[in-house]
């Protein structure tokens, strides 16, 4: 319970319960609680009929409540609840682990902003980690608390992966091609149908285009993946591993 408090807001309920009618797993544990954490005990105003027996604890007087199978529906168990007090006199959790906070994702010089910007609604809005020579964008108010969780947990996944930046150029990744971040800018080509699928099948496309560059593939204005558009082909990066394989 000691972990978990801090998980708790200022003013917020804590239940106790267990399925025991002992004294020490019960009232002394409430006394244990109050006497270790900063919470005061709650009394419920009962109704007779219910037939729920109210306790109080030995030392703080906490009060708990003993649900009897004999008196009511039901197994029996015994439950008890403490509120937090006011923040002033709760430690601050995320202040506990800033001091573990190590070896934090190198963010992007102000060249490489500059670079990725035109690929963005709001670049302002972001702020970039490089990960592994990926580059990730993170919404800059959850900055920390990425930070803060790193410290903590094995993150499998986090934020969008924008894509790499080689010779000075953004490669971009397809999970950024369907997010919500690409600006409504970013040149891109529409397709028919067949020629949507023999994309989405990972094979070469064709198109009267004067684009040049990195593109959007669309299909009735849904982004597909990225080509990059070269003087005498189109290249297609849809992901290998996605690309359909039937006829």
């Amino acid at each position: 319970m000691s972990d978990i408090l801090p998980a708790l807001k200022p003013g917020g309920t804590l239940i106790y319960s267990t399925c025991s009618y002992s004294e020490k797993e019960d009232e002394q544990i409430a006394d244990w609680l109050l006497s270790s954490h900063q919470l005061s005990a709650i009394q419920y105003q009962l109704n007779k009929d219910w037939g729920i027996v109210e306790s109080c604890s030995p030392l703080h007087n906490a009060y708990g409540y003993r649900f009897y199978p004999d008196k009511l529906k039901g197994e029996g168990f015994f439950i008890a609840a403490f509120k937090k007090q006011d923040e002033a006199t709760v430690p601050d959790a995320r202040k506990q682990f800033q001091n573990k906070i190590k070896n934090k994702p190198q963010l992007l010089t102000r060249a490489e902003v500059e670079m990725i910007r035109p690929y963005f609604n709001d670049v302002t809005a972001f702020s970039f980690l490089k990960w592994q020579d990926e580059i990730l964008a993170v919404p800059t108010e959850l900055l920390e608390d990425l930070f803060l969780l790193q410290s903590c947990l094995y993150l499998k996944k986090a934020a969008v992966k924008a894509g790499t930046i080689i010779r000075h150029e953004l490669i971009p990744d397809h999970e950024f091609a369907v997010s919500a971040l690409v600006a409504g800018s970013v040149q891109s080509i529409e397709v028919d149908k067949e020629t949507a699928l023999q994309y989405l099948r990972r094979q070469d496309i064709k198109s009267d285009t004067t684009l040049k560059g990195w593109a959007l593939v669309r299909y009735k204005q849904v982004a597909l993946g990225w080509v990059k558009i070269l003087s005498n082909r189109i290249n297609n990066y849809y992901p290998k591993g996605w690309r359909i394989l039937n006829k």
